[in-house]
């Protein structure tokens, strides 16, 4: 009887303890208790937010800042001197080299002498890294294509041609990022395969579910020991006329003329500013968006959102009085559009640092409504920042899944192991604006802007309160 008496005990004490830590809808109770700041964090950034007039200075202001230009370097001031504003902690630019490429006055495009349309005028623009061409520009007889495996049996028919990738981004695709990783390597890779089988220059469809006649620009790369030629993007409007064009007459041909041109490297710099941990300043949460643009539109959802995000959420935690116990920093990284060099510095400066991050979040999807945030973890990190989601609630916002966390944040990832984190926000306008003309501040709602910083504040306070 003692001893049934003794485990009966036990049973209540353990009953006891667990309703302690765990509330009627399954929540631990420490974490329950951040209802409250999530709540004031959500209000207080749609009431008192400044991120979007942030990216007024930012976008509008400076303009675009593609890296190695003027702008790129007033960009960086900019960061420096606004966290400083903001009285954030360790103030520093992290200095690294970055490349110069220049799209210079000239982009035309035309066919020439065609006996349906005669001559006519395409809407293009030089692809990020091209060369250009003479003065004079390129004339090739057009060979559309649809993928490489059709480009590769060309074989000796390509000799002087130009080639036309017009593979669209998947329009059934819901996940218009999915979409876009269906189709980005044409205009990554399609130089390169084009000049291997001798073609004199490339013309590729721009990446975008929108019917427009807006070019979109991006980067594209060359191989050793291939001949580097012109690449450009075709506004999505041309690109169908082009191919209705070739169905009635084969021997279309057109002119390219590309004035681009790559200088030697420059100086640049990483931007970081952090509030520190009460308790374990040592270890630290990330928060990032890249700084530099393309060099068309304001490049005001790629990424001059996420860089003014980045600061918003921690001058929000600042604001609210809230003393996290780890370091919470934001990095606007440089060079993310055409090099990454400001992501793999960065690892490597905290990897030589001897610095502890122990999760990583960035904002690179564009300004748009959050959702949720996309996590590449461990399985124990995962269900660690799953059981989180309730906190997102009051902004439908409470997705956790597993994605891609952003291209400066994974070389955190792949150095050290952490979680990365990227903010999921509704994605269905971003290819409408994503490198080109069309990425201009009009196009960014304050609301949605606010939100995502709030979510982002949100995550990293919990995060550094917590840890993963």
């Amino acid at each position: 009887m003692k001893r049934i008496s003794c485990i009966a005990v036990l049973v209540l004490i353990c009953s006891f303890s667990q309703s302690n830590v765990y509330g009627q809808d399954g929540q631990p109770d420490s974490l329950r208790l951040y209802s409250d700041v999530a709540k004031n964090i959500i209000e207080t950034a749609l009431s008192e937010g400044q991120a979007y007039d942030m990216l007024v200075e930012l976008a509008r202001d400076i303009g675009p800042r593609l890296s190695g230009s003027t702008e790129a370097a007033a960009a960086v001031e900019w960061g420096r001197q606004t966290m400083l504003d903001y009285d954030l902690d360790n103030v520093h630019l992290q200095e690294i080299m970055v490349p110069r490429w220049v799209r210079g006055p000239v982009e035309q495009a035309e066919v020439i002498n065609s006996p349906t349309v005669g001559t006519k005028s395409l809407a293009v623009c030089a692809l990020g890294g091209s060369v250009g061409t003479s003065e004079l520009g390129v004339v090739g007889q057009v060979i559309e294509v649809k993928n490489f495996e059709e480009v590769k049996a060309l074989g000796p028919k390509a000799k002087g041609k130009l080639i036309f990738y017009n593979r669209p981004m998947g329009p059934r695709r819901v996940n218009t990022f999915a979409a876009y990783g269906g189709a980005v390597n044409q205009r990554s890779r399609g130089a390169i395969e084009a000049a291997k089988v001798g073609a004199v220059a490339a013309l590729v469809r721009s990446m975008t579910t929108r019917l427009d006649r807006v070019p979109h620009t991006g980067a594209m790369h060359y191989a050793k020991n291939v001949a580097k030629i012109p690449a450009a993007a075709i506004s999505t409007v041309d690109a169908n006329f082009l191919s209705d064009l070739l169905k009635r007459d084969e021997s279309v041909r057109v002119r390219l003329r590309l004035s681009c041109q790559t200088l030697p490297d420059v100086p640049s710099a990483n931007v970081i500013g952090e509030i520190t941990g009460s308790e374990l300043p040592e270890e630290i949460i990330v928060l990032g968006g890249h700084l530099d643009s393309w060099d068309k539109g304001h490049g005001a959802h790629d990424d001059g959102a996420g860089c003014v995000q980045s600061i918003e959420a921690l001058r929000l935690i600042k604001s609210l009085g809230l003393q996290p116990k780890r370091s919470i920093r934001a990095v606007l990284f440089m060079n993310e559009e055409n090099g990454q060099r400001g992501g793999k510095a960065y690892a490597q400066y905290a990897d030589q640092n001897g610095s502890k991050h122990i999760a990583a979040i960035e904002s690179d999807r564009g300004g748009f409504t959050p959702r949720g945030f996309t996590v590449k973890a461990e399985n124990e990190s995962f269900a660690n920042i799953e059981r989180l989601a309730h906190l997102f609630d009051p902004m439908a916002a409470s997705r956790i899944i597993r994605g891609y966390g952003g291209v400066d944040i994974d070389p955190l990832n792949k150095r050290f192991g952490i979680p990365v984190l990227g903010l999921l926000v509704d994605s269905h306008r971003y290819f409408d604006y994503h490198h080109s003309a069309n990425d201009t501040i009009d196009k960014v709602n304050e609301r949605e802007l606010e939100l995502g910083a709030a979510a982002i504040a949100i995550m990293a306070y919990v995060l550094a309160m917590e840890g993963v």
